[in-house]
C-alpha cells in the first residue's frame, strides 16, 4: 500500500476491512519494561484486529491497571499501568477477553534495571564523535543484504540511493580502527527499521520504532555493539527522529486516530523556516506550516500535541537507553518539533538517565537562532527547552569563512572570532557539538577546494575549539564531494566490502597523501584525548590582527596555544608580546603535530593558511 497524500490517510482510517487479515493481537509496545523507573507510569499501545472489542485483565503484585483507552480506530487499545516501587522483576499475563471467544494472551515481562557505570554515561567535551552511516561503512554480514518481506530488496552499490549492504557487524569489525584514530564516541544515523520502498537507507523514515532494521542486524546485535564499544572505551550516540515517521509504519498505515499525524486538506510541506518559530512578528500560519508541515511525502509529521503520540515516543526512547545502554541522543530536525513537548520529553529522559547527553540538530543561520533552542532561557524565549546543546552549525560556518574568506571587519577570520565571542548566549557552549561537515552537506575537503593545508588547519581548529568535536566518516582519509545530490557525500568507506579495490582501514591500502591526512588527524585526536586543557580547559581568544587569529586552551596542567594565519601566500612572523597574559612564565613550546621543539616563542613564524598547535613549556 502506497500512501501518496494525507487525504489517503483519512481513507485508510475510514476503511473498515483494510486490516481485516491482521492478526487479532499483532503487537504490544513497549514489548517489556523495567521495575524501579523514576516514572511509575507506563502506557502500552496494543495493536490487533478489532482488539478494542476485548476486555483487558491482568494481575501482578505491584502493578496496577489504571485505565484502558479505546480510540477512534478499533484496532487499538492504550493501556495505562502504574508500576509501584515495590514491584519485583517477573512476568505476568495480560489477557484480552471477549464473550464467546478464546482469550488472547500476552506474556509481559518486567526486568531489573542495569546500573553498570559504563551505561548511559554521557558524551561530553572530553569526547570525539565519529559520525557514520551504517549502510555505507562496512558490510560485515552479507547474509542480511536482502530480507524477504521487506519492500526494498537486495543491494546495488552502483546507485547512490539504493541500499549498499553496510551493517552493524561491519561497524563492530572496525572498532579498533576508530579507537586507533582517537575517536571516543560513535554516532550512527538511525539504525531502526526503515521499510520504505526506496531511498530509506539513511534511516530517517522510521517504520518500526522498536526494531533495528533487519538489513543492519537485530536488536540483540545492536546491544552487543554497544557493549563491545563500551568494553573498548568507546561511547555510542543514538540518532532519534521525533518529528516524522515513515509512511509504511503500522501506526501510519493503520492510524490509531486522525490526530496521530498533522492533517492538511492537501499535502503541505514544511516551509523549513526556523525563524517563524522564534519571530515575535511571525504569521501564525507561517509558524504552523514550519512546525506541522510534512518533511517529505514519505515522512508523516507526528502530532506531538497528541498525548498518545507523546507517550509512544518518550517511552520508546527511554526503552532504548535502558535496553542497550547508549550514552547520548542526537535529536534530528529539532526546530520542527513541538517545543513544549520536547521540553517535557527531555525532563523525563533526564530523570531516568541523569548522565545521558542530548544535543539537537539545528541547521540555522545565526548564533541567536541556535541559542534560542538551548536550555536556560538565555535569549528570553520565555521557557526552558531543557536541551543541553545543539549541533553548532555557526561554528562550522565560522571555520569555513576563516579558511576561505577574505579578511574584513566581520569577514574572514574575524567571522570566526565573532562567533566564539557570542558564547554568552548559551548556558554552556561546551555542550555544543562542533563539526566541519556531515551526511547532509558537502564534505569538508571539497568545501576548502581540496586544499590540503586548509584541510589540516580546519581539523586543527575542530580538535582544539571548545565544545564536543564531531567528524564525518572518511574525512580523515580525504573523502570528498558535494551534497547536490546528497548521495554524493554518502559514498562507501573503501575497504568495508569484500572485494573492494583498496582497503583504507589499513595503512598499506591508503595513498601517501591519505596516510598523511590520517596521521595528522590521529596525532591531534589522540593528543586531545590525553590533554584536559583541550577537553575541559578554559578558552581565551584574541582579536585577529593582520589576518592572524590566536586562542589558548588552558587549565592547571597545560596551556595550548593555537595560531592560525589566514593570509593567502604570505607567511607571518608573529610577535607574541600581546599574548603575555597567557604566555607569562613560558619560555618554549612543542609543536603538537611534529613533536619538534620551538625554542623561541617570542617570535613565531606561521605559514600561510596554516594552524599551529603549540603546547607551551616553562
Amino acid at each position: 500500500m502506497k500512501v501518496r497524500s494525507i487525504l489517503f490517510l483519512f481513507f485508510i482510517l475510514a476503511t473498515g476491512n483494510v486490516f481485516a487479515q491482521m492478526p487479532a493481537l499483532e503487537r504490544v509496545e513497549p514489548m517489556f519494561w523495567w521495575v524501579g523507573m523514576k516514572n511509575p507510569k507506563l502506557q502500552l499501545i496494543v495493536h490487533g484486529n478489532k482488539i478494542a472489542d476485548r476486555t483487558v485483565k491482568l494481575g501482578y503484585p505491584g502493578v496496577k491497571l489504571v485505565q484502558v483507552h479505546k480510540v477512534e480506530n478499533p484496532n487499538y487499545l492504550f493501556i495505562d499501568l502504574e508500576i509501584y516501587p515495590a514491584a519485583k522483576p517477573g512476568a505476568f499475563t495480560i489477557a484480552f477477553a471477549r464473550p464467546g471467544a478464546k482469550n488472547l494472551e500476552y506474556k509481559y515481562e518486567l526486568k531489573a534495571r542495569d546500573h553498570a557505570a559504563n551505561r548511559a554515561q554521557g558524551v561530553t567535551s572530553k569526547d570525539l564523535i565519529y559520525l557514520l552511516m551504517p549502510d555505507r561503512f562496512s558490510n560485515g554480514d552479507p547474509s542480511n543484504d536482502s530480507i524477504a518481506g521487506m519492500r526494498e530488496h537486495g543491494i546495488n552499490r552502483e546507485k547512490m540511493y539504493s541500499r549498499h549492504g553496510g551493517d552493524i557487524q561491519g561497524i563492530m569489525n572496525h572498532l579498533d580502527y576508530l579507537k586507533d584514530l582517537g575517536v571516543t564516541a560513535i554516532w550512527l544515523t538511525p539504525a531502526v527499521e526503515n521499510d520504505e520502498p526506496s531511498a530509506s537507507y539513511h534511516g530517517y523514515a522510521v517504520t518500526d520504532h522498536y526494531k533495528v532494521d533487519a538489513r543492519y542486524g537485530t536488536n540483540d546485535l545492536y546491544k552487543k555493539f554497544v557493549e563491545k564499544s563500551h568494553s573498548m572505551g568507546l561511547k555510542v550516540v543514538m540518532d532519534l527522529v521525533h518529528n516524522h515517521a515513515g509512511t509504511e509504519g503500522y501506526t501510519i498505515q493503520d492510524m490509531p486516530m486522525k490526530s496521530w499525524v498533522h492533517q492538511w486538506p492537501k499535502y503541505t510541506k514544511s516551509n523549513f523556516r526556523d525563524a517563524a518559530v522564534m519571530d515575535p512578528h511571525a504569521s501564525p500560519m507561517d509558524r504552523k506550516i514550519m512546525l506541522d508541515g510534512w518533511f517529505d511525502k514519505r515522512m508523516a509529521d507526528m502530532n506531538e500535541n497528541n498525548p498518545y503520540v507523546q507517550n509512544f515516543l518518550t517511552q520508546n526512547h527511554i526503552w532504548w537507553v535502558e535496553y542497550a545502554g547508549v550514552d547520548g541522543f542526537r535529536l534530528d530536525t529539532y526546530p520542527y518539533n513541538d517545543p513544549e513537548y520536547m521540553a517535557d520529553w527531555a525532563r523525563k529522559v533526564k530523570a531516568e538517565f541523569p548522565h545521558l547527553s542530548i544535543f539537537g540538530e539545528t541547521l540555522v543561520w545565526s548564533v541567536a537562532n541556535q541559542a534560542y533552542f538551548t536550555q536556560g532561557n538565555t535569549v528570553n524565549r520565555g521557557f526552558d527547552t531543557q536541551l543541553p546543546g545543539v549541533t553548532d552549525s555557526q561554528m562550522k560556518e565560522g571555520i569555513t569563512e576563516a579558511l576561505n574568506g577574505k579578511e574584513g571587519w566581520t569577514d574572514g577570520v574575524n567571522r570566526l572570532y565573532a562567533i566564539v565571542a557570542q558564547d554568552f548566549m548559551y548556558q554552556d557552549a561546551t555542550r555544543n557539538v562542533v563539526f566541519l561537515d556531515n551526511h547532509d552537506m558537502s564534505r569538508f575537503l571539497s568545501v576548502v577546494n581540496e586544499d590540503f593545508t586548509k584541510f589540516k588547519s580546519g581539523m586543527a581548529m575542530l580538535l582544539t575549539m571548545r565544545g564536543i568535536p564531531q567528524m564525518y566518516y572518511g574525512d580523515e582519509l580525504l573523502m570528498k564531494n558535494y551534497s547536490n545530490p546528497d548521495g554524493l557525500v554518502r559514498e562507501d568507506f573503501p575497504g568495508g566490502w569484500p572485494g573492494d579495490k583498496s582497503n583504507k582501514f589499513i595503512a598499506r591500502g591508503r595513498t601517501a597523501k591519505e596516510n598523511e591526512a590520517f596521521s595528522y588527524v590521529r596525532t591531534l585526536a589522540n593528543y586531545r584525548k590525553n590533554t584536559t586543557a583541550l577537553q575541559t580547559g578554559k578558552l581565551m581568544q584574541f582579536i585577529p590582527q593582520k589576518g592572524v587569529y590566536v586562542y589558548f586552551r588552558y587549565d592547571a596542567q597545560k596551556t595550548v596555544m593555537i595560531i592560525y594565519n589566514s593570509n593567502e601566500g604570505d607567511a607571518k612572523d608573529l610577535n607574541t608580546d600581546r599574548f603575555n597574559e597567557r604566555m607569562a612564565g613560558f619560555t618554549k613550546a612543542v609543536d603538537v603535530i611534529t613533536g619538534n621543539p620551538v625554542d623561541d616563542i617570542k617570535n613565531i613564524k606561521v605559514a600561510a593558511k596554516t594552524t599551529l598547535v603549540l603546547e607551551l613549556k616553562k
